[in-house]
Order: structure tokens, then C-alpha cells, then sequence
């Protein structure tokens, strides 16, 4: 009895040396807090929420509403200015719409990446998601041999060559929207242009048919599995602790082990299919593995770099094409006059031809700049972050080195100031002759790290929309919310909902 008493005299002692560190630690941090508020409050800025939280409490409020943050970020900047202060636990984010330092941070690589965001992003609670891929590598030398390496998958020469994919793949969509059309049945069109973006990317970059029209497969499910994970990974630092998120949680790693297993797979079929002297396509699996190094000498880091780029392609490759076509559908479904000048020149254009050859885009001149516009008003990849490592003034505001500064192309792309009626969807904004916006449209961001996929996309998206225009009339189904959904990659909440009919070329040509 006497040992018992002396054991938990003992853990009394203990629970309460523990407290005392943990109080300790705790004030410790408050201060620190205290210091940092003190360092950048200077800065404009909404008030915080809370003294240790900062502004997370009204990015949780806006997600758990199923809204979308970057409203938010519009607000702030329009009430505070171009440099807007917003405080996360001790991270000092800085929102930034003064085209001026956009310029110098994008275009320069002497400001990182943001290493908050990429160690977030390396993995999703503790499972291995983009790693050191070529979106997330924070290291400039890392970085630039992956992209180096990339390049040649990304040439005009090469993308020349995949008009073949880009027209059978959306062929097969003008095929399933015959089904809808016959029978009079709405289709989503995001999920349908998600299958073909998804196709596409599996076809030209992997060697991998999947045929999603036709097919069931648990890709779309896993990448929108992650994305939503990534979310709330990156945005609520306590969101894996709470014991009801657990199921959730386990789905996300689940899904980021289909797509790196998915990876691996297919991978080590590309390089037996190399090793036994066969021909492969200058893909973009070819290129992941160059980017690895000699295989004699490959280590378990190689083998995860890999992967991490397989996930950057596979993910990135479809999400962002595919939003893009789904809100530019749902922009012309709401504006007539638009989607007759943009149907007449796909008429003249393309006529009745069945492929759409690399020249024919050049000449849609007009269908690029609903393309653009699309991106102004929806930018699927909304912003881009970059680490201050030095002291620096915006917009008469003294920076002190240590934050990070956000640049978002959807706050600037929907601001008066650089836009006149910036919610009026109006595509002449990117008329030929019409001036350029200066470093405030940057949907796939500036400088030497842009998006290197950015031409493919826009192909892509041409051929697409311009097979639609060419047979289809849709119409929005009436009473569909046009809500923005925030999952990192912005995409239409409704899913633009469409009901499908053949285009009636008599009657059009009557009435013209």
C-alpha cells in the first residue's frame, strides 16, 4: 500500500512538472506571438479573430458554409488595400494585388516558393502525396534540373504531334453527348470534360488508355478525394486532430496510395518496355524517368521523385483544363451574344471537318479570348505564394523579411481598378488590339516558374470547345446555382448542368 501511495505521489509530481512545462511553453509561445504581431502590425489588415488563431477562424467559417476563400481575399483587398496583413498562428501571409511587385516577385527566381505550402503539400497527414515534384520543389537547383528535363514533353514540335489525341479523345465526347442528345437527358458537364481531360492526360503522358466515357475507374474519385484533403491539410492545422475527421482522413491516404501505386505501376512497365530496347513516346513517363537519373544508380529517393512528378502530372494535367471548359460552357450558357460570335467563327473556321488541325486554332481567334476571359473571372489555379527572405517596400509599406506573400490572380482579375465591370464577362478585354492587363492576369502564374503545361491545356481546351460549338447547342438547366467550389483548383459547384440538342444549320442559316 505504502508503494502505492509512493507511485502516484510520484505521477502527482510528474503531471504537475509536465503542466508547469506545458504552461510554460505556452506563455512562451504567446509572446512570441506578441512579437510578431508587434513586428507587422503596422501592416493594413482585418482584425484578427483570435490572438493565437489570427484569421483561421474566418477561413474555416467560409469552407464549412461550402464557400470560397478567395472571396474573402477579395474583400480584404478591396477594403485594405494592395498589401493586405493576414495572420495564421505565428505565419505571416501577405496578400498582394500591386502589379508592380508581382512583377518583381514572379519573374525573379530569388524568392522561393512558399515552404510552408510545399511541406504541406510534400504530403497529406503523413502519406506521401507531390513530394518534391516539379510544383512543390522549393530547392532552385532541384527544380530547375526537373524542368529542364521536362521540357522537351512540352515543345510546340511535340505538342503538334498530340492534335491526334486532343481530336479522338473529344470526338468520344461528342459521341456521349449524341446519347444525351438522342434521349433528351441533362448531362454534367464537368464530369464530362473531367473523363476527357483525365483520358487525355493518362493517353499523352503515360501511354495508358482509359476511356472514362465508357469505363468505370477510381481515379476521379481518388484525385478529388485528394484535392479536398489538400484543403483542409494546408488551411485548418488542428483539422487532422479532431477524432471525427478520422474516417475522412483515412480515405485521403488511401487515395494518395492508389496514385502513387497507380504510379509505380506504370512506371516500371515504361522502363522494362525501355530496358528490353523498345520504342517508347517522348512522353512525359519517358521524361519522369530521364528525370531520375541512370537506373544503375537509382536511389529510394529517385524511385519517390518519380511519383511525386507522376501525381504533379496526373493531377494537374486534367483538374485545371477540365474546370476551365466546365466555367467557360457555364459563361456561354449564360451569355447569348457571346456564344453566337464565338459559334460563327467555329463555323467559319472549322465548317464541317471533323478534325481540328494544329492551324485551325491559331485562327480561333475569338474562342481564345472566351478562353482567357474564362481564366480572368475563374482562374482554376487561383494564386500563387513566394517566401520574403529579405526586407522590402510595397506599395509605400515596409515588408519585414519572414513572410509570405500571396498573389492571386482571381482577387486582381475581379478588381475595378484593373478591370472596368470586372464581373461582366466580356472577352473583348482580350481583343488582339485591345492593351494587355499589366501583371494582374496571371492564371498560370509569370516567370521561370510558370506553368509548363500551360500551351497543352490551351490546345486541349480549343479543340474541345471548338467540336462542341461545332455540333451542339446546350442550355443551362434553369434554377442551377453558379457558385464557385473551392477545392485548391476552383471548379462550378452545380457541375453546369446542360441539357444537349443537335445544332439546327437550316434554321440558323434562315435566320441569317
Amino acid at each position: 500500500m505504502a508503494i502505492f501511495h509512493l507511485i502516484l505521489g510520484w505521477t502527482a509530481q510528474l503531471f504537475m512538472f509536465l503542466l508547469v512545462l506545458v504552461l510554460i511553453a505556452f506563455l512562451g509561445y504567446c509572446l512570441y506571438l506578441k512579437h510578431i504581431h508587434d513586428k507587422y502590425d503596422h501592416i493594413p489588415g482585418p482584425p484578427r479573430d483570435n490572438f493565437i488563431l489570427g484569421h483561421s477562424p474566418s477561413f474555416l467559417k467560409v469552407m464549412s458554409a461550402g464557400g470560397n476563400v478567395h472571396d474573402l481575399f477579395l474583400e480584404w483587398s478591396e477594403t485594405y488595400g494592395p498589401v493586405c496583413k493576414i495572420n495564421a498562428l505565428h505565419y505571416i501571409l501577405l496578400l498582394v494585388t500591386c502589379p508592380e511587385t508581382t512583377k518583381e516577385v514572379l519573374m525573379s527566381p530569388k524568392y522561393p516558393k512558399d515552404k510552408f505550402l510545399c511541406k504541406r503539400l510534400f504530403s497529406l497527414f503523413s502519406q506521401r502525396f507531390l513530394g518534391n515534384g516539379l510544383i512543390t520543389a522549393q530547392d532552385h537547383e532541384l527544380w530547375y534540373k526537373q524542368r529542364r528535363i521536362m521540357d522537351p514533353a512540352f515543345s510546340s514540335l511535340y505538342l503538334r504531334g498530340l492534335m491526334g489525341t486532343f481530336n479522338e479523345r473529344a470526338e468520344k465526347l461528342m459521341t456521349t453527348l449524341t446519347d444525351y442528345a438522342e434521349k433528351k437527358t441533362e448531362a454534367n458537364m464537368r464530369q464530362l470534360v473531367s473523363y476527357v481531360t483525365l483520358d487525355v492526360i493518362a493517353k499523352v503522358a503515360f501511354g495508358v488508355e482509359l476511356d472514362l466515357l465508357q469505363n468505370t475507374s477510381l481515379f476521379p474519385k481518388a484525385i478529388e478525394t485528394c484535392l479536398k484533403g489538400m484543403v483542409y491539410y494546408v488551411r485548418d492545422s488542428f483539422f487532422e486532430y479532431k477524432p471525427k475527421n478520422r474516417p475522412f482522413i483515412n480515405e485521403v491516404r488511401e487515395a494518395c496510395c492508389l496514385l502513387r501505386s497507380t504510379g509505380a505501376k506504370w512506371i516500371n512497365e515504361r522502363k522494362t518496355a525501355m530496358k528490353n530496347g523498345e520504342e517508347v513516346p517522348r512522353d512525359i513517363l519517358t521524361q519522369i524517368i530521364k528525370s531520375a537519373g541512370k537506373e544503375d544508380s537509382m536511389t529510394k529517393e529517385d524511385e519517390e521523385l518519380m511519383l511525386d512528378n507522376f501525381v504533379t502530372f496526373f493531377i494537374a494535367g486534367q483538374e485545371t483544363t477540365a474546370n476551365q471548359l466546365a466555367f467557360c460552357i457555364m459563361e456561354l450558357g449564360r451569355q447569348p451574344d457571346v456564344l453566337e460570335k464565338v459559334k460563327k467563327e467555329v463555323d467559319d473556321v472549322i465548317g464541317m471537318k471533323q478534325e481540328v488541325s494544329y492551324d485551325d486554332l491559331g485562327k480561333l481567334v475569338y474562342l481564345s479570348q472566351v478562353l482567357k476571359e474564362t481564366l480572368r473571372l475563374y482562374p482554376t489555379a487561383p494564386g500563387t505564394s513566394r517566401d520574403i527572405l529579405e526586407d522590402m517596400v510595397i506599395d509605400g509599406v515596409h515588408i519585414p523579411a519572414g513572410v509570405t506573400l500571396l498573389l492571386s490572380s482571381y482577387t486582381s482579375g475581379r478588381m475595378d481598378k484593373f478591370f472596368k465591370d470586372p464581373l461582366k464577362f466580356d472577352p473583348e478585354r482580350f481583343h488582339p488590339d485591345a492593351p494587355k492587363p499589366y501583371y494582374c492576369y496571371y492564371p498560370f502564374a509569370l516567370g521561370p516558374r510558370s506553368c509548363l503545361g500551360q500551351n497543352f491545356a490551351q490546345m486541349e481546351a480549343k479543340v474541345v470547345m471548338a467540336k462542341l460549338l461545332q455540333r451542339f447547342d446546350f442550355t443551362l438547366k434553369p434554377g442551377q446555382s453558379f457558385d464557385i467550389m473551392d477545392f485548391g483548383a476552383l471548379r462550378p459547384k452545380s457541375g453546369v448542368v446542360c441539357s444537349i440538342k443537335y445544332r439546327d444549320y437550316k434554321n440558323e442559316m434562315g435566320k441569317q
